[in-house]
Order: C-alpha cells, then structure tokens, then sequence
C-alpha cells in the first residue's frame, strides 16, 4: 500500500513538473507584436454605492495606427471587466452622476471632444454639450445640477457663437500664419492659436453655460499643473480653481501657478495662495471646512518638493502637512469623515501609501513596496482602490483594506497574453557614489542562465529630475530592452526623485557632473558584482535628458560599444533660444548664456565633438518642441563630420515622444537593430 502511495506521489509529482517544464517552454521573449497588444487601464472611478469601478482601457491597433480608449465596468469585489462604453472613436474620462444612476464621459464620436451621458444601467448614449473648443475635463456638481468643465476659447470672443465662427474662420482660412509678441508661443507639441483653457458652469437644465474665468489666462495652467485643477465646494457655494496669471508667463518664466477661488455665479475672483512659486491640485474636505492642495516654496523651480498644504476656511489660516517630511507629494485624497487624508509618494523606484491625521499631524507609512497611482476610496472609508503595475505587469486595478492592510487584486487585463510570456521581475541594486549610495534597478534577460554572459544596456532616465520605477513603461519599456538577450541597468543618478530633495536638487547645476560619474561608476560596480555581464559588450541609450547625457558620454568616454540618443539636448546655447519654458534652462544653467556662459559651454555636448569616438543612432521627431529637432540634427551632422559611424532616425509626425503603433514599430526595430550589430558579436 505504501509502495503504491509512493507511485502515486512520484507519478503526481513528475506530472506536475512536466506540466511546469511544459509551460515554461511555451512562454517566448516578449516582442514588439506582443508588446502592442498589450492593454492599457488607466482611471478607475468608484460608483457612489462603492459596487462598480469604470475603467479606461485603452488598445493598440497597428492596422488603423492608433490607439482606442473604451470604458469598462469592473465589480468591486473583483472581475473581469465588462465593455460599457465602446465606439471607434475614443471615450474616456468616466465620471458617475453623484446619484449614481449615470455615467456621463467624454467622446470624440461626434468630431470634438465633448461630454457624453449614459443610465448606469445601460443603454444609448447621448450628448450633453456642444463646445465649439471641444472638452477637455469636467466634474459633477454634488447636486447633479450642473457641470464644471473646461474649454478652449478666445478671449477675445463675447460667447460661444462668436467663438464658433471664429473658429470655424480659422479652420477654412487658407492663411496659416501667426503673429506672436510674447514668449510661450509654442508648448511641448502644439502652437498656441490665440485660445486659452476656460473653466465653465455647464446646467444640465437648459440655462447657457458660464464662463467663470474670462481673460488671457488658463484654467487648468499650460504647464505644471495638477490632476484636475478646479473643485466645487461640498455646499456649492464656492470653486476653487488654478490659473497664471503672472506677467513672467508671457516670457516664458511663469511657474507662479496660484489658486483662486470663485462663486458659481462668477461675479467674484480672488487669489488665495500667498506663494510666487507653483500651487497646484484644490480639493475640499468632504465636511467643506478645509481646502487641501500641493504646493512647491521655491519660484522657477519646477522640481522643487511638492508638500501637502491645508487652508482652514474658518481661521483663514495655511498649514504646511509635509514640511518634515522628505517625500514629494504626488497625489492625495480625503478620508471620508475629513480627518485624515491618504497620500502618495516616490520612494525609491516604488511609491508608498501614507496617512496624516489632521488631529496632530502624524503621518503613517501604511503600504510601501509597490508602484500605485489613481487612488480611490470607498463610500465607507474602508478601502482604498489603486492602479498597480510593475515592470513585468502592467497597470491592473487593486484593494487595499485600511483595517487588515492587505493588498488584494481585482483584475487581470492581460492575463492571457502575459501567461504566453517570460518577463522577469526588476532586482535592486545599491552602490557608493559622490558619497551617497545610489540605488538602480537590474533587469535580466528572459530564460536566463547565471552561467552565459550578457551584453549590458545602460538606459538613462529623462526629466532629469525624474526617476526609474518598478512599471511597465510603454515607451522605454525595460522588458522589450531586455528580450534579445540584453542585462538592462537603470541607474537613479544624483538628481533623481523618490531619494529626497537634497538628492533631487544635487543636478542643478552639474549636468555633466555628478550624474554622469554615477552611470559610469554603476558600470564598474555591477561589472564586478555581476559574473554574467560581459564586461567587452556594453551600450547604452536614453531619452530626453537621458539623450543630453548620451551625447554627453559620447563627448567624454568611449567605454560603450554603442549609443542610442533619443530627443537629447546637444548644444545648451542654441537649446535655449528654441524650447519653449525658460524657466527650466534658466533654473538648471544659473542664468541665462549671457548672464552665465561658462555653465552653458562647461556641460554643452557640442564643445566635445573632437572626443566623439562611439557608434551612435540619433531619434528625433519634427514637432518636439521640449528639445527641438535642432538639436538631434546638430548631433548626427557632428557624428557624421567625425567620421564616426551613425545613422538618424527622424519622424515628421512625432513630438517629444512616438505615439503611433507603426512608427513605434520601426522605432523598436531600428534602436534594437542598432544595439544587435554591435553587441551581438
């Protein structure tokens, strides 16, 4: 009997086994035809009963070369998600009536984005407004009698039929030149048209919509604003809202984002926030008696630490939530009995989850270890629901009770492509640098085996006050890097987020300095470290800052085989002249190339062409106007003159980053063909 048992356990065991080895050999290396398919989920919002979430899912479609946003139901306890709202144009923007019998969103399935409606429960959607400038964000009224959204608009115009015909005028007008006589007069992808973003008071029973910020300014800002940026007050009886109005804006040098607030009939406007530098993000407490935001200290610095700020509205007083606290804010929420708030923050390549009790300011780490965004909470305060993702995993929706502390997963979007791949899970590393430890991420090839040796591909992040984080990027995605049979570094060099301002600030100043000595000394630790790195086949590649560093390196050593540089400033002089915010050159540079030349020529690439030794593909898109084509064209004609071989990969109808399926396509294939010849030896 035993010895049957036995037979029994080995058969089950080795059938088991089997069945493992089985799987494992019918999962494959993620390539791009994988990589596009994967689906896209992004903003959950809980039904007022707390029973369903809407979630936007967005998927690639190479055959119509963009992408499709549809909003899906999800159960809140859990399940596969269900279409509710499908067109072949994109809907997105799910927010529930606050009775929760509707779910009005927005569509371009009429032309124009504009705001759409549906019963909760099913059926046609129909369309509630009608802007000639499109929508481009809303909320619900806590009344459900009105909406607040935003529009474009010209200031200029005296209602929306006059901006109709003017921009009906615009469009048929055969003449397409502008005149400009101020700064700003183009921003990351898009010319300004003479219109700015307007914040109005839409009834839902027949009434003419109100514009409630008229003039020459934006709501929500152009640059460096929040999440939403406007907020009705629990009574109705106020709005707070976020808008530049200072003169440096028209100079390109604004970042005195400030919050005001209003009445819903709009006869009064007055600033609340006292500071010169960038207030963002309003939200009143559900008993109306605070108003919370994030707010940096310092002026013309857009990286400055984001704290948590409350404004009392009976004393009329300001506190500062965060001020000891060593963690930029990145998004926050209220518990519903308005005495406590959750929020997030980057911490070291992950975010963590925190609670701050009003009464006494204590603030509690309670979730730390993963990469969240998009929190919600219940209608009974108990649960937090979140987007999590890694970088093996995309975005899914997840529960987070406040009472066990227990982190449970509700969907799985992409379950069934995902079983059919082999992605690894990111390994930290830490090593000594300029006298800090600096901490990386290590991501190793699919089917790895300790005792094969692999190329090395360094990639750089951008910002440069940015960071490398356990998720799954859709544009440098570190699986896709990895999947030839590359080991994947991402070092968080000096000027990084999520390690603290000191840290973040530490880059100001020292482009080519301490960060480019971090990436070269993370190079020789993980050599050492690691027996399975080639130590005669390294690249590297980067994006934004990440492409200023990789035409840096090119400049200052020639330890990598090969170089990928993708929208990299090349010339610090010329870059200034053409972007489109001074206050970023001007804060990082110390001045202006007249006022401070030697910082401009001492970390410019382009005074270190004669050094250029390394085999390099420059990307550039012709409608970045963050780093203008200039300076990607500069650099290959510089590689070229050396003798140096390069090739450029240029996209007319691209900005700052590759948007469409088939352009990122070839994007894929020529970066990756470009490492393969030369650390595929």
């Amino acid at each position: 009997m035993r010895r049957a048992l036995k037979i029994f356990i080995i058969t089950v065991i080795g059938l088991s086994l089997g069945l493992t080895l089985s799987q494992a050999q019918t999962r494959k290396a993620l390539t791009f035809d994988e990589f596009i398919k994967i689906k896209r989920v992004t903003d959950p919002q809980l039904s007022p009963d707390g029973k369903n979430l809407a979630l936007v899912i967005t998927a690639m479609s190479l055959e119509t070369n963009r992408g499709n946003s549809d909003i899906y139901l999800v159960p809140a306890s859990g399940g596969a998600p269900v279409p509710f709202v499908f067109s072949p144009a994109a809907d997105y923007f799910p927010r529930w009536s606050p009775d929760g019998k509707h779910l009005a969103f927005i569509s371009t399935r009429g032309g124009s984005p504009q705001v759409w409606i549906i019963p909760a429960g099913g059926g046609e959607a129909r369309k509630l407004t009608d802007f000639p400038g499109g929508v481009g964000s809303f909320s619900w009224s806590g009344s459900g009698k009105f909406l607040l959204l935003t529009s474009s608009v010209f200031p200029d115009c005296p209602d929306l039929e006059a901006n109709r015909k003017r921009f009906e005028e615009q469009e048929n007008s055969r003449v397409k030149a502008r005149i400009y006589d101020h700064l700003l007069f183009r921003h990351w992808n898009s010319w300004f048209d003479g219109t700015r973003s307007h914040l109005f008071l839409f009834p839902l029973e027949g009434e003419k919509p109100l514009d409630l910020t008229p003039g020459d300014f934006d709501t929500p800002p152009i640059a460096l604003g929040g999440g939403l940026d406007f907020c009705l007050s629990p009574d109705e009886k106020e709005i707070a809202l976020v808008r530049n109005i200072d003169p440096e804006l028209k100079l390109g040098l604004g970042t005195n984002n400030d919050i005001f607030l209003t009445a819903p009939d709009g006869k009064k406007m007055e600033k609340l926030t006292p500071s010169r530098a960038n207030d963002i993000d309003p939200w009143y407490s559900p008993d109306g008696r605070y108003l919370a935001y994030r707010a940096m200290s310092r002026p013309g610095f857009e990286a400055d630490k984001l704290d948590l700020i409350i404004y009392d509205r009976q004393k009329k007083t300001f506190s500062n939530l965060t001020e000891n606290l060593d963690y930029s804010v990145s998004e926050f929420l209220w518990a519903l009995d308005s005495k406590a708030l959750y929020f997030l923050c980057e911490d070291k390549a992950r975010t963590s989850l925190f609670r701050l009790t009003l009464a006494g300011g204590k603030i509690e780490k309670i979730l730390e270890g993963h990469f969240l965004s998009s929190l919600r909470i219940s209608p009974d305060g108990r649960t937090i629901y979140a987007l999590k993702q890694a970088i093996n995993s995309p975005n899914d929706l997840y529960a987070f009770d406040l009472t066990t502390r227990k982190l449970r997963r509700l969907t799985e979007v992409n379950a069934e492509l995902l079983a059919g791949l082999e992605l690894n899970a990111a390994e930290d590393f830490w090593f000594e640098s300029e006298g800090d430890r600096v901490h990386g991420l290590l991501l190793k090839p699919p089917f790895f085996d300790p005792n094969q040796k692999y190329p090395l591909v360094m990639l750089i992040h951008g910002g440069p006050q940015g960071a490398w984080g356990d998720n799954f990027h859709y544009r440098w995605n570190a699986q896709m890097f990895a999947a030839p049979g590359y080991v994947v570094a991402m070092v968080n060099f000096h000027g990084s987020t999520g390690y603290g301002q000191a840290f973040t600030d530490s880059i100001s100043g020292d482009w080519g300095g301490k960060p480019f000595r971090d990436i070269i000394k993370a190079v020789g630790y993980l050599q050492g470290a690691c027996q399975f790195i080639d130590r005669d086949r390294l690249g590297a590649a980067g994006a934004s800052y990440g492409g200023y560093m990789i035409d840096w390196i090119a400049g200052q050593t020639d330890i990598f085989d090969c170089l990928v540089s993708h929208s990299g400033v090349f010339d610090l002089r010329s870059e200034y002249g053409a972007t489109e915010e001074l206050w970023f050159p001007e804060w990082e540079y110390r001045g202006t190339p007249w006022t401070n030349p030697e910082m401009y020529q001492k970390f410019s690439p382009s005074y270190y062409v004669q050094n250029f030794k390394t085999p390099t593909l420059v990307v550039h898109g012709a409608n970045d106007f963050r780093v203008p084509l200039e300076q990607g064209l500069q650099f290959f004609t510089s590689l070229q003159r050396m003798g140096v071989p390069s090739r450029l990969l240029y996209f007319p109808d691209e900005d700052h980053f590759i948007q469409k399926p088939l352009n990122a396509r070839l994007w894929w294939k020529t970066v990756l063909d470009w490492l393969a010849a030369y650390l595929k030896k």
